[in-house]
This record gives C-alpha cells, structure tokens and sequence, in this order.
C-alpha cells in the first residue's frame, strides 16, 4: 500500500481541481457523522471556497498525495500568512514560517499516519524552500479533538483569528526544528524542485513516526482536516 504513494505538486487543472472537491465531500460527509460541524458549510460560501481551491493551484501552492490514480492526500502551502486571520496571533513575525492549508486525506487511507507524516512534510518542505523556522495553521474553532491532537504532537497555540465569524480561528505553531525526516517515509516525491524526505533538508535526525499511535489517532477522527 504504502509504496504506491507518491506526492506532486498539482497543476491547475479541472481533473486536479475535481480531485481536491471530492476529498472535500468526502471529508464533510465523515465529519458529520462524528458529530463535528467542520466544513459543513463552506467559507464563505462555495464559490468562494472552490475558487480558493482554484487559486492554490493557480499559484502552484497544492499538492497531492497519489495512490495509483486515486487522490489519497492533499494539502496547501503558503510562505506567507493571511493577515486577516493571523494578524492578531502571538507570533514571532521575524521568524520565517510556512503555513499549511486544507490538508485533507482520503478515508480510505486513514489510519497509516499518512496526515501525520505529510504535516512533518509541509514543515520540512518550508524549511528547505524558504528556511522556515515554524510550521504553522488554523484549525477548525469548534473541533476539540482537532486541537488536542495538534497540541499532543508539538503544536502550541498561539492566538485566535479576530473575526469571530472565521470558522477556522485557532492558531497553532510548531518549531520544524521538533520535526524529524521518518525511516519509511509513506510518499515518495516526483516531481519537485526540493525533497525534505530524500536528503535536501540537511542535518535532520531520523526517528520512527510511531505510525500506529497516530494512525488510531487519525481513524478516532483525532485527525481530519487541519485549515481552511
């Protein structure tokens, strides 16, 4: 299972845009049923939402994790903050950070570690693209179980958006220096300019992910979606 995945950086394309969209319903479905409002309604609506999910492919922010054809994973990633969200945050702004966004995996492959390890990716990717010091998200207000996991695996909060009505308004950071490149690595990359998990992030020591500690986790529902 875990060989067949690979992570690209998407293009803009609709097949790559309908990919994400599907995760999206996927992932709203599941989080109903756990009782969790996330994602119920989209921010601020869906046309607003779907055309953010356009531009971070426009952008060549996303990426996908790939199992044969099928989209397991995916997530954005930004070097810059949106200042309407984290302008008020209790941040070291002269620390370079990189910012992860709807990061979302596939039912199907929960329970492997796969959103644990591609959180660690985005902070090591940050570091070997723009040498990010922090990792950064904003996490769903309301899901608690969402918090305790980022909080139990090196997370700190650090502010509230100001906008009450911002559905996704906890602030949480991490040091990447607290992130480890893993032994097994579950993704390999294939196309991309930098590869933290093979060798382009120097000096970084390897240490087992404890896949089956956080695979509960993120079958639990500890683990669903972590931003906007």
């Amino acid at each position: 299972m875990t060989s067949s995945f690979r992570i690209e950086l998407a293009e803009a394309t609709e097949g790559n845009l309908n990919a994400i969209l599907r995760l999206i319903r996927q992932a709203s479905g599941w989080l109903k049923d756990m009782g969790t409002d996330q994602w119920q309604n989209p921010w601020p609506n869906r046309e607003g939402r779907d055309a953010r999910v356009w531009r971070g492919l426009e952008v060549g922010a996303t990426w996908i994790v790939w199992a044969g054809e099928r989209a397991a994973a995916t997530v954005t990633v930004a070097q810059n903050p949106n200042m309407e969200v984290w302008k008020n945050a209790n941040c070291n702004w002269g620390d370079p950070a990189v910012y992860a966004h709807r990061l979302i995996i596939d039912r199907q492959f929960a329970g492997f570690g796969l959103g644990a390890q591609l959180i660690d990716w985005t902070g090591l990717y940050g570091q070997s693209r723009w040498e990010a010091e922090w990792i950064r998200i904003d996490v769903w207000s309301t899901n608690k179980g969402l918090h305790e996991y980022y909080m139990n695996t090196g997370f700190e909060p650090c502010g509230i958006a100001p906008d009450p009505r911002y559905p996704s308004g906890m602030l949480f950071q991490k040091p990447v220096l607290k992130i480890s490149e893993p032994i097994s690595p579950l993704f390999t990359e294939s196309k991309a300019p930098l590869n933290p998990f093979c060798g382009d992030a120097p000096d970084l020591v390897q240490i087992d992910l404890t896949q089956s500690r956080l695979g509960s986790e993120e079958r639990n529902g500890s683990l669903a979606l972590c931003s906007s």
